[in-house]
């Protein structure tokens, strides 16, 4: 009997159709992976260290008002100590220069005086007549001697340490003495020179103590009711910021420039204030805010014509999400949508994910 050839012929195409689906992946889903893989970035965290990337988790926070002011770095006058003679001498040797960073009790420069080998002398004379009296004793010394010479002693020790000197004699009655530093700190100012006449109170040497330091930011009068003592304050500069307090608000303002000063305390661990430096300063506002998810503006970047931030997915990997961005506070910036407490984000290096994401979709980099 003959096989029913049209009954073949259906079978074998069939089959082959059959075949063919089996053997053809989907191409829409292979275009979805495809972009996905282009619109992400891998990179270990010793790339991103050298990349000049930092990621960190978002959170909610106050968007209170803040207000961005200049301001001018001032020495710490409850730390500045003025080192001077107190009485008519010669600059015999100096012992720290400007710039120095020296500890309580260095001794700064030494000098010489007539003055004080009177005083050292006279506290030499009533040091020994004190001991005698006490060591005679009420038996043999009348109690207003003994009186005397206590009194004596006293003030020779206290003419002596006015002086600069130990409040001891040492048997040396050449009026030398030396200067030390009351506290820790560093030479600001040194103007003499060895050898040179030294009148009473004249400055020898600034000693300042820049372990915290002051900040006077100007802002127009019309803002210094809603700034506080005690609010926080940040303190940028070259790049870095610094968290200081408000001290106190001027309650007068410059006539000629018709702005008002706060004054801010600022810790300086790092030394990187200095005396007559001039910061961007960003102080908190007393308006209450909202609590608001922000990044700081540099981290926003366009791409694709959409402003985008830079966030690390659930696999690892950094990707672009668009973000609807609200208003600009300091140098942050409000994200409406787009991002939520909890992400990690890209908040310093946005423009070199953004280089190396355009290199990997244009086939240039490896993305990792």
């Amino acid at each position: 009997m003959e096989p029913n050839r049209p009954l073949l012929l259906t079978l074998m195409i069939v089959f082959a159709l059959t075949a063919c689906s089996k053997s053809e992946p989907p191409a829409e889903h292979e275009e979805e992976e495809s972009e996905a893989q282009a619109n992400t970035l891998r990179m270990d965290d010793n790339a991103l260290r050298a990349a000049g990337i930092r990621i960190e988790r978002l959170a909610a926070s106050n968007a209170g008002e803040q207000l961005r002011a200049p301001g001018e770095v001032l020495d710490n006058a409850y730390g500045t100590t003025l080192i001077t003679p107190q009485v008519d001498a010669l600059v015999i040797s100096r012992h720290a220069k400007l710039g120095d960073e020296v500890r309580a009790g260095t001794p700064l420069v030494t000098l010489t005086s007539v003055t004080v080998s009177d005083a050292q002398a006279e506290l030499r004379i009533a040091e020994q007549e004190w001991r005698r009296v006490e060591a005679l004793g009420r038996d043999a010394v009348a109690g207003r001697r003994i009186t005397e010479a206590k009194v004596a002693v006293d003030r020779a020790r206290a003419k002596a340490q006015a002086y600069g000197l130990p409040g001891t004699a040492t048997g040396n009655v050449a009026g030398r003495f030396t200067l030390t530093a009351p506290h820790a700190g560093r030479i600001t100012e040194d103007d003499f020179v060895v050898g040179e006449r030294i009148e009473p109170g004249r400055t020898l040497y600034r000693l300042v103590d820049e372990s915290i330091v002051w900040v006077d930011a100007k802002l127009p009068p019309g803002s210094m009711p809603r700034v506080t003592p005690g609010s926080a304050v940040t303190i940028v500069v070259d790049g870095k910021r610094i968290s200081g307090k408000v001290l106190r608000a001027a309650h007068r303002t410059q006539e000629a420039t018709r702005n008002a000063v706060v004054r801010i305390e600022a810790p300086n661990s790092e030394d990187l204030l200095h005396g007559g430096d001039f910061v961007d300063v960003y102080l908190q506002s007393g308006v209450a805010g909202r609590n608001a998810i922000s990044v700081p503006t540099d981290a926003l970047v366009q791409l694709g014509g959409e402003t985008v931030a830079f966030r690390r997915n659930a696999r690892g990997a950094i990707e672009s999400a668009p973000v609807r961005t609200g208003e600009v506070i300091g140098d942050h910036t409000v994200i409406e949508e787009g991002l939520k407490a909890g992400d990690q984000v890209v908040v310093a290096g946005a423009f070199a994910v953004k280089s190396q994401l355009l290199k990997s979709q244009l086939g240039e980099g490896h993305g990792h």
